[in-house]
C-alpha cells in the first residue's frame, strides 16, 4: 500500500476540518445521526423519602444533571413514566416534553427559585394581552373575546389593575400591578418541594405565550390550556384567515402546543404537594 505524504496527510485532514465546520455538511450529518436505542424494559415508579421516583429496570433514572427523577406527587412520577414507557425502539427527547420541563426543575429551577420568579415577572411588564389592534373591527373583537376575561381575572383573583394599549407602542404598566403579578408567583413559589416543579410548568406557559396573566389564569383553574393557547394565538389566527395558512408555523406551533400541554398537566400534577 502506497504511503501517503505530509502533503496528502495535511489536505486530509484540512478536509475533515472544512467538513466539520461547513453547515451544510454539518446538517447532513444531523441528519444522519442515529437516536439513542431503547436501553431500559419495564417503567415503574417507587416511593422513597417522601417522593415519587421514575424507575428504569427498577434503577433510579437520572436527570443530566445526575439527579434522582424524584417528583413530589404519584400523579406526575406516572405521567413521567407513562412517556417514558411510550418510546419505542428508540429515545426521543423532541418527543419527551414532561421530561425536559422536569429535567429544567431538578438541575435547574430548583437552585434558582428567586431567578425563576423573577423572570417569570417581568413579562407583567408588557403582557400580550395588553396590546390591543387598533383595525379592523374582527381582530377587534377576537382580542376582547379572549383576553377581556383574562384582564378580569387579573383584577378579581391577583388584585392586579392593568392598562391596555394599542398597536405595539410600549405602555407602563402600573407599579401595584406588576407587584401583584410577582406576589402570586412567589405563592407558587412558596409551594414546599414541588415549588421547582411548578416554576418551571408556569415559566414555560409564560414564554410559550407570551403572557404571564394567561399562565396565571391556568395556573389557577380558570382556563384550561388549550383555552390559553387559543387566546395566545389570536393575532396569528386572523393573519393566517386573511392570507392563507403558514405550514411552517403551523408546524412549529404544534411543537410548541406539546410543551404547553406538558407543562399545565405537570403544574396540575404537583400543584399542592407537600405544601
Amino acid at each position: 500500500m502506497e504511503k501517503s505524504t505530509p502533503e496528502v496527510r495535511l489536505d486530509q485532514s484540512f478536509a475533515r476540518l472544512v467538513e466539520a465546520t461547513d453547515p451544510i455538511a454539518m446538517a447532513r450529518r444531523d441528519l444522519n445521526k442515529t437516536l439513542p436505542r431503547r436501553f431500559y424494559e419495564k417503567v415503574t415508579v417507587q416511593q422513597r423519602d417522601g417522593t415519587f421516583v421514575l424507575l428504569l429496570d427498577g434503577r433510579a433514572a437520572k436527570s443530566p444533571g445526575r439527579n434522582q427523577m424524584a417528583l413530589p406527587s404519584l400523579a406526575a412520577a406516572r405521567a413521567l413514566a407513562d412517556e417514558w414507557s411510550a418510546r419505542g425502539e428508540t429515545i426521543d427527547p423532541a418527543a419527551m416534553p414532561l421530561t425536559r420541563i422536569v429535567n429544567s426543575a431538578i438541575d435547574g429551577v430548583a437552585y434558582r427559585l428567586d431567578a425563576t420568579v423573577d423572570e417569570i415577572a417581568r413579562y407583567a411588564g408588557a403582557d400580550l394581552v395588553c396590546y390591543r389592534a387598533a383595525g379592523p373591527r374582527t381582530l377587534i373583537d377576537a382580542q376582547a373575546t379572549a383576553w377581556n376575561f383574562v384582564l378580569a381575572f387579573a383584577c378579581e383573583n391577583v388584585g392586579a389593575h392593568f392598562i391596555c394599549t394599542e398597536g405595539v407602542e410600549f405602555v407602563e404598566q402600573p407599579e401595584p400591578a406588576r407587584a401583584a403579578v410577582k406576589e402570586a408567583i412567589k405563592r407558587i413559589a412558596n409551594s414546599g418541594p414541588a415549588a421547582p416543579f411548578t416554576l418551571a410548568a408556569l415559566h414555560v406557559m409564560t414564554t410559550l405565550t407570551g403572557s404571564v396573566l394567561l399562565a396565571l389564569a391556568v395556573a389557577h383553574g380558570k382556563l384550561t390550556s388549550i383555552e390559553a393557547w387559543v387566546a395566545a394565538h389570536v393575532d396569528e389566527d386572523f393573519e393566517m384567515r386573511a392570507w392563507g395558512e403558514d405550514a411552517e408555523a403551523l408546524r412549529r406551533r404544534a411543537r410548541q402546543w406539546r410543551e404547553m400541554e406538558a407543562a399545565a398537566r405537570l403544574f396540575q400534577a404537583v400543584h399542592g404537594a407537600g405544601a
